[in-house]
């Protein structure tokens, strides 16, 4: 039996923190479809099968195909290179997968992101709440920097069963920028960051997340993690600044 690796085991919580709507395990193998919702959290999870022979992972994969075709939805494999088998991506390859979307797992511990949180604190004229659930201000600043049909992200917000904290950034009357956190097993995953294009530059996201840093330590969260697409520049040095660092990267196949 091959041992589970780190960043298998955070994608994982990743999944149970932005669950799908519909989910379904074949083998090891998680299967999971979101209407409506980013294109990602339906994405294929093949965190098994690493002694699997050929024939074993052609199963697997036509089993994946069966799925997505049955939704009409592409086939998409999020592909970890230790978490997922090592013949996998060629498999995909010769099937007609493309690879795309480049993305960083990061970590950090908590005491670290709180005392760099510390160290540049200047928050001037912003204010900082937390709050256990989806406020109708938290939401409506999310949906507004991401776009898109809003109902299905909301539903998928109801869907949450771990502990969490919505944290948003007032300026004046206006919420400005937003994040969550949810904790499970020692560990704080980071989603849903987003601010307002006006409020860029000024220190919001970097007070999200030092909120959601403290709610983390509080809830006996040491350690911290999130996803960022390694495109996102802004982002990825906005979290540098924070004290993550790349834990693994990975990747995706999809065939359309």
């Amino acid at each position: 039996m091959v041992q589970k690796s780190l960043a298998a085991e955070l994608q994982e919580r990743a999944a149970r923190a932005v669950p799908a709507e519909f989910g379904e395990r074949v083998g090891q193998w998680w299967l999971r479809h979101a209407p409506g919702c980013s294109w990602w959290i339906g994405s294929v999870l093949p965190h098994g099968g690493h002694e699997a022979s050929r024939a074993e992972l052609e199963a697997l994969i036509a089993a994946a195909e069966a799925y997505t075709a049955e939704r009409e939805i592409p086939t998409l494999l999020q592909m970890t290179p230790e978490a997922v088998p090592p013949r996998l991506d060629a498999l995909l390859a010769a099937r007609g997968y493309e690879r795309q979307v480049p993305v960083s797992l990061q970590t950090a511990t908590t005491a670290e992101v709180l005392a760099l949180a510390q160290r540049g604190s200047e928050r001037g004229s912003l204010r900082v709440r937390l709050d256990k659930h989806p406020t109708r201000e938290w939401f409506q600043a999310w949906s507004a920097v991401v776009g898109g049909d809003p109902e299905p992200r909301w539903r998928l917000l109801q869907r949450i069963t771990e502990a969490g904290a919505y944290a948003s950034v007032e300026l004046g009357d206006e919420t400005v920028a937003v994040g969550r956190a949810v904790a499970e097993g020692g560990w704080a995953g980071i989603f849903n960051m987003a601010t307002r294009p006006e409020a860029r530059g000024k220190g919001a996201a970097g007070a999200v997340i030092a909120a959601l840093a403290d709610w983390a330590a509080v809830n006996d969260a040491a350690r911290m993690y999130l996803q960022v697409e390694q495109e996102n520049e802004g982002a990825l040095r906005l979290y540098a600044r924070a004290g993550f660092t790349e834990l693994s990267p990975f990747y995706f196949r999809v065939k359309e």
